[in-house]
């Protein structure tokens, strides 16, 4: 499928709102699959740290 200008890329044939909104998604599920793990394993050092922490005071 060839394009004519920008814009006719843009609306894709009428479906350049499903398309786009499509693409959207799937890049936010990556970046969401890609920073959660960082996210979650910058909290669990966190939450041992203060454990061991705290265990050895006592």
């Amino acid at each position: 499928m060839s394009f004519d200008s920008f814009s006719d890329f843009l609306a894709m044939g009428g479906h350049g709102l499903y398309v786009w909104l499509s693409y959207g998604i799937a890049l936010a599920v990556i970046v969401i699959n890609l920073v959660g793990p960082v996210m979650a394993r910058k909290q669990l050092l966190a939450d041992l740290l203060r454990r061991l922490r705290r265990e050895g005071n006592n």
